[in-house]
């Protein structure tokens, strides 16, 4: 009988593992959907066990998903549940957790507070003389001057960093610490330099198989070149992040290469599906031509939201208050919605009866995020 136990429980845990390693590998390559599901899955695994380490370790991955994917909702609830483990179980928030904290106060811009966190997290680590834990929160903190636009301050703790990495191995942080160092020597102009090390860090970086580094690296290699006036090969290393870039998963990366290839304007716009002119508050779609939006505010809206973040869904509740800009009522704006979508398909869509653009999702509406749009200001 105490050995069905044992089995029993041996056999859970190798569950929860193995949940959170598939979790793992699909975030490594860009595949947050499953990513989600398999973490969110352990995450409840280990948390109905008490098993808090394990649950933060989960926790640390999804809220970085969040922030790239820029859920910000998700991330405030995320940190709301650790806060109730503090004062509901009496647990500490460990290093780890602050660190995942300031990277998505980061994502939100939210620079003090991000290097606040980054502060408590390196000081846990230090306490526990947590070797990766030290240098993941030394590297906050260059972020975060780095965004503050201190750069001297964050090349110093990139060279502690670099002490560190003689003796640890820790190669994605190791990865992230280049891309970082390469960042900051693009915005002080030392085009050459930059290059150099970001080169170096392409190397490095096929051993990982990580994507979401790939795309980050070629997007880097794309916009120094951009930068130092050499458009073609920017033109090639940003074509190339764009190809291998998911829309829906990487909202972040996507538009910032996205806005790069638009400075470029290398193709025609016969290539696009739909060209966006905002400034003319008009569209050009490839079949029916151009398209007046003027005084028909609501209906641009939407669709520069939908157009904006490809083959993301979005719930009726967000509609309604990012477009309406109205707190969300069932009884007056779901049938608002349904005509406001309804009129939209017939004014953008080449054949009503069978979308391209605009689809119904479970929860919301998306847009195609297989059609090619050029935004234009």
């Amino acid at each position: 009988m105490i050995q069905n136990h044992i089995d029993s429980f041996a056999q859970r845990e190798l569950s929860d593992d193995r949940n959170f390693e598939l979790g793992k590998l699909h975030a490594d390559r860009g595949d947050f959907d499953n990513a989600i599901k398999y973490l969110s899955l352990s995450a409840d695994q280990y948390f109905q066990q008490r098993n808090f380490s394990d649950f933060l370790k989960c926790k640390n991955i999804l809220l970085r998903i969040y922030a790239e994917r820029e859920q910000f909702e998700d991330i405030n609830f995320t940190k709301e549940q650790l806060q109730d483990l503090v004062l509901k179980e009496g647990f500490d928030l460990n290093s780890k957790t602050y660190y995942t904290l300031a990277t998505c106060a980061c994502y939100k811009s939210q620079y003090e507070n991000a290097l606040d966190y980054a502060q408590k997290s390196l000081s846990l680590a230090l306490a526990q003389d947590s070797k990766e834990d030290i240098c993941n929160s030394i590297f906050l903190i260059a972020l975060v001057y780095s965004f503050l636009g201190k750069h001297t301050d964050a090349l110093k703790e990139i060279y502690n960093l670099q002490v560190f990495f003689q003796v640890y191995n820790f190669p994605e942080l190791k990865i992230s610490t280049k891309l970082l160092n390469t960042r900051i020597l693009r915005e002080l102009k030392k085009y050459d330099e930059a290059l150099t090390v970001a080169w170096e860090t392409y190397e490095e970086a096929k051993e990982l198989r990580n994507n979401v580094i790939n795309i980050n690296i070629l997007g880097m290699l794309g916009v120094i070149y951009f930068e130092s006036g050499d458009k073609e090969l920017s033109r090639l290393y940003l074509g190339m992040a764009s190809k291998m870039v998911d829309a829906h998963n990487q909202v972040r990366l996507n538009r910032m290469i996205q806005s790069f290839l638009s400075k470029l304007g290398g193709e025609s716009k016969q290539a696009y599906d739909i060209v966006f002119d905002e400034a003319n508050h008009c569209i050009t779609e490839k079949k029916i031509g151009q398209i007046d939006f003027k005084n028909q505010f609501i209906l641009l809206d939407l669709l520069k939201l939908l157009v904006l973040n490809q083959g993301l869904v979005f719930s009726k509740e967000y509609l309604v208050e990012n477009v309406w800009k109205q707190p969300y009522d069932p009884a007056i704006h779901d049938n608002k919605i349904y005509v406001t979508i309804k009129r939209l398909r017939k004014l953008i869509e080449p054949d009503y009866d069978k979308p391209k653009y605009i689809f119904r999702a479970k929860n919301g509406y998306y847009f195609n995020k297989s059609v090619k749009v050029l935004m234009e200001k």
